[in-house]
């Protein structure tokens, strides 16, 4: 929705341009009003979490329906959404004034409360339909049916059903509806580091994540491949959002990479399987951090060096992958990469990173996220007037405000959304008995269960932001791994990550796509070549069950011996996935990097020492070392042949 105010279907009449301006100029002011709610509740506090909460939720919800409203073709069906941009107004104001009366009241009883619950969710379930699509509200019109004919339905599924009144107080007033737990996250965490990524790729930081990749790996064979891998993970840090990162670095790697030799469904696919890297690293990790460490109730930080090492692994997969796939190819270098843009970037425009080294900082000096963000904010609008390219005026601040508010549109109805179906679970107890369910499908194998987990995670994780996917799956699918044993931040992380997967895997496969209309290639060739750079996302989560260690849980032995372990096998398997170390593998060579990655991730935890697991990952370490040395000394025997030079 970053475009929003640009393809407008209004006619180019003055009537029309004076709706747009209309439109657009309220649009803003709802933007620069929910900045200034989030920056003030984070820094000062004071509100009321309900309050708060529902204040937002109403001008985000009015913002986005005005939005969505100017594009259509028709007066009537625009009016229709300006009524629903106002509706949606009214639950702020009222429970900020009624606040005090309802609480005494105990419950949101009267005929008033109802009529503000059924036009919130009208506008909601509209803001989700047209922001997100029909996945999620057919999700959330089911979830409010089954709550309210539950006592048609017989069997251990069913219940008594649960009245309007019910429905209204449970989803207004609990901490488990509209406003509940993940709204809150969306207040205090989402939107303001959203506005803290986008002020700071306004300013020009994003370039230089960019300039800093092609000067790290641009001299290498196959250099804007490596760029674009390095840079979209680097952008993914301060974005957070799998197909914003293909749209705003895809169009400049992209048409790099098939300058020198790569083909479109490759370069696509590269730019994808890296953009989606910024969805599994810290600090932002698609929101998913901060609504993790609130439901697994641990600190932030606790959550973001846990996600660390797994997604360096990814990183360090794909960027693997991408310079095998050049020596296959045979493809040439970045010629205006290397070492002089590095430093070059480093002098003249490096003081664009100190917010983020600012922010890194804080954290680890112990200051809250909340308070850190506005901080680096405040440090970045100090620094950003240095020179005049980055430096920020009025009707800039008014931008990043808006674009803000536009990026985070999707996220905030998805979250609420998100609200009533975990509403609605909880009210019913439907969320433990698909737990329960998943247990008695997989039985006594955790590895069954673990298979049908990612099943249900990779399919409710179809299409849908990584806020809202991870939401539901907290709710639906980790109770069951958690009655497994598994530690809160392994079962946590591993819904996380086949949560997803969706990104760049067909049907849905959004950046994919994304990067397929950039590239001119097929999108789901873009896709499947996508799967095999990404193939990591599929891989690790398992290995937080067998090596937790890599989630920093453990002694420091064992979590040292799980990463040097991980690493090797994620390398390995890189390998055989690609098909070429110096020279093209025979499929003998691919199997036996395949057999030799299964043996060091043996489905075992790293601190077994039973004979069997010890030997399996011996086993897999030799194999590793004997074919890479064959394979490498083989290819330098051929080099410095006679025979090989003629």
């Amino acid at each position: 929705m970053h475009e929003i105010f640009m393809k407008l279907r209004l006619n180019n009449t003055a009537a029309g341009q004076t709706e747009t301006t209309i439109v657009s100029l309220l649009y803003g002011a709802l933007a620069i009003l929910v900045t200034g709610l989030v920056v003030y509740g984070a820094f000062y506090g004071g509100i009321t979490a309900l309050i708060l909460r529902s204040a937002f939720l109403s001008a985000v919800a009015a913002a986005g329906l005005i939005a969505i409203g100017v594009r259509r073709d028709t007066f009537v069906v625009r009016s229709i959404f300006y009524a629903l941009a106002i509706v949606a107004l009214i639950p702020g104001p009222y429970l900020w004034s009624s606040y005090l009366d309802i609480i005494m009241r105990g419950a949101m009883s009267t005929q008033t409360d109802r009529y503000i619950f059924v036009g919130l969710l009208v506008a909601v379930l509209v803001l989700v339909r047209f922001s997100i699509g029909w996945a999620l509200l057919v999700l959330s019109v089911l979830s409010l049916a089954y709550a309210y004919f539950g006592y048609l339905i017989p069997g251990k599924y069913g219940h008594g059903g649960y009245d309007l009144a019910r429905l209204t107080s449970t989803l207004l007033l609990s901490t488990e509806g509209f406003y509940g737990v993940p709204m809150g996250v969306a207040v205090e965490y989402i939107f303001l580091f959203a506005l803290l990524g986008t002020f700071l790729m306004r300013i020009g930081t994003g370039e230089v994540f960019v300039d800093i990749a092609r000067g790290l790996t641009g001299r290498i064979q196959g250099g804007p491949g490596l760029s674009a891998a390095l840079s979209s993970a680097l952008l993914g840090t301060i974005n957070g959002s799998a197909v914003a990162n293909v749209v705003t670095t895809g169009t400049f790697t992209i048409p790099l990479m098939k300058r020198v030799g790569y083909s479109p469904a490759l370069a696509g696919a590269i730019e994808a399987a890296a953009s989606s890297a910024g969805q599994i690293l810290p600090p932002i990790m698609g929101a998913a951090a901060f609504l993790m460490a609130e439901i697994i109730g641990v600190p932030y930080s606790q959550i973001a060096i846990a996600a660390l090492v797994p997604g360096l692994l990814y990183v360090l997969a794909l960027m693997v992958s991408v310079r095998l796939e050049a020596g296959r190819l045979g493809l040439a270098a970045d010629s205006e990469g290397g070492l002089k843009l590095f430093w070059r970037t480093l002098l003249h425009r490096g003081y664009l990173l100190l917010p983020l080294v600012g922010l890194v900082a804080l954290l680890v000096g112990g200051m809250t996220p909340t308070r850190a963000a506005v901080y680096c904010l405040v440090f970045g609008l100090l620094i950003s007037p240095w020179r005049a390219d980055t430096r920020v005026g009025p009707v800039g601040l008014w931008l990043v405000c808006r674009d803000t508010l536009s990026s985070t549109l999707p996220i905030v109805a998805a979250v609420a959304a998100a609200g009533i179906v975990i509403g609605v679970l909880n009210l019913t107890g439907m969320g433990l008995m698909l737990s329960s369910l998943i247990l008695e499908l997989g039985g006594d194998s955790i590895w069954a269960i673990l298979v049908l987990t990612a099943l249900a995670s990779f399919v409710l994780g179809m299409g849908l932001p990584t806020s809202a996917a991870y939401l539901l799956l907290a709710v639906l699918v980790a109770p069951a791994l958690t009655r497994l044993g598994l530690p809160a931040i392994s079962a946590h992380m591993f819904i996380f990550y086949f949560g997803l997967v969706s990104a760049i895997t067909p049907p849905v496969a959004l950046a994919a796509y994304a990067a397929a209309s950039i590239s001119g290639a097929d999108a789901n060739a873009t896709a499947m070549e996508s799967i095999r750079l990404g193939f990591v996302k599929l891989l690790v989560p398992f290995l937080f069950v067998t090596m937790p260690g890599i989630l920093m849980i453990g002694s420091g032995a064992e979590i040292t011996l799980a990463i040097i372990l991980a690493t090797v096998a994620v390398a390995t398997l890189t390998i055989a996935f690609a098909g070429w170390l110096q020279r093209p593998l025979a499929w003998m060579e691919r199997g036996a990097f395949v057999l030799a990655a299964v043996l060091i991730a043996w489905p075992t935890p790293v601190t077994a020492v039973d004979p069997i697991t010890v030997c399996a990952r011996g086993g897999g370490l030799l194999i590793a070392g004997i074919l890479a040395w064959r394979i490498i000394s083989g290819v330098s025997a051929e080099s410095s042949s006679p025979i090989s030079t003629q």
